[in-house]
């Protein structure tokens, strides 16, 4: 299996009639799934996701794929192909229409609904090409062909791509429930007749590719649902993902047997069941749906609540109501149900809300104490199947972090793929199709980029380094007024800190050290002021890592009289 390497230099130029594949998320991590797919001069994108940030990112909202790789050739871009509507795999679109707001947009029906609600908060117009499974369309030089596959988002895709350098088959994110609640399964038979016509390079979904055997079926959640209501006594909180419509109708479905009505909670999860409602995606019951205002009026143990949060998002709704700072309240006999599985990263905030629920007096079901949420994503038994049926002759393993790639890549190899053609990649890394053979050939730079309030990459790696420095070490700020003419120190210096369990007046013992410091420095010639600042600084940075074992953010200021 060929291995990226840090050393790798920037690619050659592609080679006539080769197919150049750059992953600019979605390798390495769970999360801003974007892969660039360029043949003859011309650029297909597959996905365009986000990641959402972790504890060791500080103030982030949301982290995107880099762009700079295609920055400067928007103009080459034929389409965007979205394979489903999940934001891992959809955030970023506006922020790349953003740059160039032509590009169309191919996807099923409802993936380009949820994207077209998203895009008009960001006011942008988009074309669009609604595809369904079995279709075929020719974007430029890339002729695409759609195949239906089972996730946990109805009308998912897996896309075909044929160009003269052979053909690319891209799952995006799936499974092979062979009973799924919408009927729609995986088209093993089209992925069997895409094996038949010779599949070159197959990009395959690894998140689940370390969990041995298949994923359990999803309607063996509705009993597990229809149990957990059955012993509630009051009110019923359910969490989920926004795009989840499958979990949702379950609800809805066990709010009617138990004669409970159902209020959405977030502004994400109200819009997108109006759109799967509309397009006939999620089937309503006839009254069943209240608003969040009528709660109150009715008795505790009619009501269901179904909100956001379920990966413990900091501003979602069930963040917010653990942390009583939501208008709806969680009290003794109330239960909560996490539907949803871990995404890697996130197990903290998870177990923080659901320690906060717990002591809010919830019963808190979730995926670690019943079958209350089942996966979207291929378990190794059912990867093997796509490697045995397929018969690809070279496979790059995609999202997931790096262990899921690698897991994923040994089960390539042990269906008779030869390990030579199995391609372990990462973000930013260029893998060539040429002459039937795909192999790392470079790298483009491939970083975070940050999206902090209204500013998209402004935040760099180093701004996170010193809000961790805030946030962990504390800060502290000096001040002092010297003579322009003598050096000595006329005002201070001052000393006021945050973040220390000590007071202020700990630093009284520094004062005259700091003092002297800066008076001797100005005796030997040292009269620029940002000098003097260096010098407060070291002489405090010293103190307070002796006396404190404290390592804070120091902020002097010097001013001149």
């Amino acid at each position: 299996m060929s291995h990226p390497h840090p050393e790798l230099t920037l690619p050659p130029a592609l080679p006539d009639g080769g197919l150049r594949v750059v992953a600019l998320g979605g390798l390495g991590e769970v999360g801003r799934n974007m892969a660039v797919l360029e043949y003859a001069g011309r650029l297909l994108v597959i996905d365009c996701g986000v990641l959402f940030p972790e504890d060791h990112q500080p103030g982030v909202d949301l982290i995107l794929p880099d762009f700079d790789y295609i920055r400067d050739r928007l103009d080459d871009i034929e389409a965007i192909v979205l394979t489903h509507g999940h934001e891992d795999h959809i955030g970023a679109v506006p922020y790349l229409l953003r740059l160039r707001r032509d590009i169309p947009l191919v996807g099923s029906q409802l993936t380009l609904a949820f994207v077209e609600a998203k895009l008009k908060e960001h006011r942008i117009q988009p074309f669009t090409l609604a595809v369904r499974e079995g279709q075929t369309e020719t974007l430029g030089v890339f002729e695409c062909e759609f195949v239906a596959v089972n996730h946990s988002i109805p009308d998912a895709l897996a896309v075909a791509v044929r160009t003269g350098a052979g053909t690319v088959l891209h799952t995006g994110d799936f499974k092979m429930d062979q009973l799924p609640l919408d009927g729609r399964i995986t088209d093993l038979r089209a992925f069997a007749r895409l094996g038949e016509q010779g599949v070159d390079l197959f990009m395959v979904d690894s998140t689940n590719a370390e969990v041995p055997g298949f994923v359990a079926q999803e309607r063996g959640i509705g009993p597990v649902l229809d149990s957990v209501f059955a012993d509630s006594t009051k009110r019923i909180i359910v969490a989920s993902f926004a795009s989840h419509v499958h979990r949702v109708q379950q609800v809805l479905d066990a709010a009617v047997a138990h004669g409970r009505r159902v209020a959405l909670v977030g502004r994400s999860m109200v819009r997108n069941m109006a759109i799967a409602s509309e397009l006939g995606y999620l089937t309503v019951p006839e009254g069943v749906l209240i608003d969040l205002k009528g709660v109150d009026s009715l008795p505790d143990d009619e009501v269901v609540l179904m909100c956001t949060g379920s990966q413990g998002e900091p501003m979602a709704a069930l963040s917010r109501i653990a942390n009583n700072d939501h208008k709806v309240s969680v009290g003794p006999g109330d239960t909560v149900i996490l539907a949803s599985s871990l995404i890697p990263g996130n197990e903290n905030a998870v177990f923080r809300v659901i320690n906060g629920l717990t002591r809010l007096g919830a019963r808190v079901v979730h995926s670690g104490n019943a079958k209350v949420h089942v996966s979207g994503h291929a378990s190794a038994g059912e990867l093997l199947y796509c490697y045995n049926i397929l018969k690809p002759r070279n496979v790059m393993p995609v999202h997931g972090e790096v262990r899921h790639l690698v897991a994923n890549a040994a089960l390539a190899v042990q269906t008779g793929v030869p390990a030579e053609r199995v391609v372990l990649a990462e973000d930013g890394v260029v893998v060539d199709l040429v002459d039937g053979k795909a192999s790392v050939v470079g790298a483009v730079p491939c970083g975070y980029v940050y999206v902090d309030g209204s500013s998209v990459g402004g935040i760099t790696e180093a701004e996170l380094k010193d809000r961790r420095i805030l946030g962990d070490e504390g800060f502290i700020s000096i001040f002092a007024v010297v003579s322009s003419a003598d050096g000595k120190v006329l005002a201070g210096p001052q000393i006021h800190a945050r973040g220390f369990a000590e007071q202020d007046e700990i630093f009284e013992d520094i004062l005259p050290d700091l003092t002297r410091a800066l008076e001797e420095a100005a005796a030997q010639g040292a009269v620029d002021t940002h000098q003097l600042q260096q010098v407060m600084r070291r002489v405090v940075g010293r103190w307070v890592s002796n006396r404190l074992r404290r390592r804070p953010m120091i902020i002097p200021v010097v001013v001149e009289a």
